[in-house]
């Protein structure tokens, strides 16, 4: 039989609220065979929960309807299937709205979506029956934790999508998948792949975690900011997937940005954990990967190898954890410790101590310089975060009383905003649930429902060793010995950051094999301590992916209870790499470019 072409995947969106015109860029900009857009995460989950509060026919990500209204036409005229996750809590809902979309346009799409991933209803009968529903981070049960599940969304597969796509859906919505299945269910209906495929679903899936946050992987975010010589806005990614799993990973011609080795490498190490990267479908070795640059904008990977997927599915459960405010002072030029301490005393005596506080976080953020060329150069803030489950505490009462200290405090007082009242935020629990138990369904067009199982594990065998976390130092390498210099760890490696509920993950790789050798060697986990001092008491993980030159560190509970909660001023983790590579360690000489070298 003649192998059929590799199959070309356009990503338009990586988040709820990505740049509104990428659908139309991406069908209008070349030929490709499917539109996928990636709306969801954790915190978009509770997002959608709040608004379908206020309207029950809420709960998708609405921008999705304003692409489709710009490109739905031109995908029926040209044979372009839409996949997408906008579904969130109400794909049904969605589904029919494209419907009437569709109906004022003048169209008629076959419109199928995914259902089964929302378990909210079925938790108590869950712990009823038996389940603890553990925390992955905490290891505490949720049936002795006394909690309301608000949102509750098992990550489904791509087989679902491929039996829309086989029952002749133009439009599948789903609501939460993973985000690679958006890319392994259109590459499994279109090369017909077979569920014990899985080195060619492995490869899918390292094609769709590279393409699922957009422009990521082509020039946004990556951290060696010279290579990206075109600063236009970056054009989002597509995925070339090949019968066999390989893929080839561009972007349309003419668009901004940057596709190379190095930017598809910052993608990879992004928001993931040890190497055997778990899907539903499959476990893709991360580990195996190969990249390679064939021409102009083209990173061809390959190698990826895959084994059976385990009989459980993660679940990410957000629960309401109570009430929350933040004020932030300014504080200015001279004894910024005594003023901090002066503001706090002031404040808590006013509110009645901090005692009265489920939770009181308190950061100083030293900003300031002695002897400040501009008055902004000489300024610090203290910000003091509340947290009750009594919303009556840190509304205006606690905001309120940071304005008294405005003629009665410290000198120089002023504030970063006016009063604020407090917001609902809600706590992540991740957790691991049968995939038995999960309904996981596609309801076509026509209101027939085909059931979707789970791929048994006995149809495959793990042939992959997984690879457990480094528990102990690296050896001290004798294979580079020379004068070293204390520079920026980004003056040679590049870094790329995220969160993982709780967690947050730091990935580092070097751009050649004597690069790499140092930081393997030097780069364990007591010093990765030494330069992120938070981690001090924390546990850390370390995981090496050579086939990538690179090292992933599991930074676990760093995030507190996941981005909802967290007090932290960058709670996703966004920007813990570029922090990383703003440290100095004593790197050899011969391994520093010329020009970073200091004189």
């Amino acid at each position: 039989m003649k192998t059929k072409r590799a199959v070309r995947i356009a990503n338009c969106s990586g988040f709820y609220g990505d740049r509104m015109q990428a659908a139309l860029d991406m069908v209008e900009g070349g030929p490709i065979d499917f539109l996928t857009g990636d709306y969801l995460a954790e915190l978009t989950m509770l997002i959608l929960w709040k608004s379908r509060l206020k309207d029950p026919r809420a709960g998708y990500a609405r921008t999705f309807l304003t692409q489709m209204e710009q490109v739905l036409g031109t995908c029926m005229d040209r044979g372009i299937k839409v996949v997408s996750n906008a579904g969130g809590l109400n794909p049904s809902g969605l589904a029919n709205d494209i419907r009437q979309l569709a109906a004022r346009l003048g169209l008629n799409p076959n419109v199928a979506y995914i259902s089964g991933d929302d378990i909210a209803p079925e938790i108590p009968s869950l712990l009823e029956a038996g389940y603890d529903l553990e925390n992955l981070d905490t290891k505490i049960s949720l049936k002795n934790s006394n909690i309301q599940a608000l949102t509750a969304n098992a990550y489904l597969g791509g087989w679902g999508i491929v039996e829309a796509l086989k029952n002749n859906a133009d439009v599948v919505i789903t609501g939460r998948v993973t985000d690679a299945s958006l890319v392994v269910g259109p590459a499994a209906y279109w090369h017909g792949w077979e569920r014990t495929d899985f080195n060619e679903l492995a490869g899918a899936v390292v094609a769709g975690h590279i393409i699922e946050c957009g422009p990521q992987a082509t020039g946004g975010n990556y951290p060696f900011i010279a290579e990206i010589t075109d600063r236009r806005y970056p054009g989002f990614p597509i995925a070339e997937v090949a019968s066999d799993g390989t893929a080839v990973i561009t972007k349309h011609p003419n668009t901004g940005g940057l596709v190379s080795v190095g930017t598809v490498t910052a993608q990879l190490l992004y928001e993931i954990a040890e190497p055997q990267y778990l899907n539903p479908d499959v476990i893709a070795h991360f580990d195996t990967i190969d990249l390679k640059e064939i021409g102009t904008n083209q990173v061809a990977v390959s190698g990826t190898k895959g084994s059976a997927p385990t009989q459980d599915l993660k679940v990410a459960i957000n629960y309401l954890g109570g009430f929350r405010n933040t004020m932030t002072m300014v504080l200015t030029g001279l004894d910024i410790q005594d003023k901090a301490q002066w503001a706090q005393d002031e404040l808590f005596g006013i509110l009645g101590g901090k005692e009265r506080f489920e939770s009181v976080d308190i950061q100083l953020i030293r900003y300031d310089q002695m002897d400040a060329p501009s008055n902004e150069l000489a300024i610090a803030h203290l910000r003091i975060t509340i947290k009750d489950s009594d919303p009556g505490k840190v509304g205006r009462a606690f905001s309120g009383a940071i304005v008294e200290l405005a003629l009665g405090g410290y000198p120089g007082f002023h504030a970063t905003s006016i009063p604020t009242s407090e917001s609902a935020y809600g706590i992540y629990w991740p957790t691991l649930i049968p995939a038995s138990l999960v309904s996981h369904e596609v309801v076509l067009s026509d209101g027939s429902r085909l059931p979707i199982p789970h791929t048994n594990q006995q149809d495959g065998t793990i042939s992959h060793k997984a690879q457990k976390p480094t528990k102990s130092e690296p050896k001290i390498s004798k294979v580079i010995s020379s004068k070293t210099h204390s520079i920026p760890l980004g003056r040679l490696f590049g870094a790329r950051s995220g969160d993982k509920g709780g967690n947050a993950n730091v990935g580092l790789w070097a751009r050649n094999d004597l690069a790499y050798e140092w930081l393997l060697e030097n780069l364990g986990i007591d010093t990765f301590k030494d330069l992120l001092t938070e981690a001090k008491d924390l546990e850390v993980r370390r995981f090496e992916l050579p086939n990538l030159r690179a090292i992933n560190f599991v930074v676990v509970g760093l995030l507190g209870e996941g981005v909802a909660s967290s007090s932290r001023l960058d709670p996703q983790a966004k920007g813990l790499g570029e922090y990383i590579r703003s440290r100095h360690l004593g790197i050899p000489e011969q391994l520093i470019p010329i020009e970073f070298i200091p004189k």
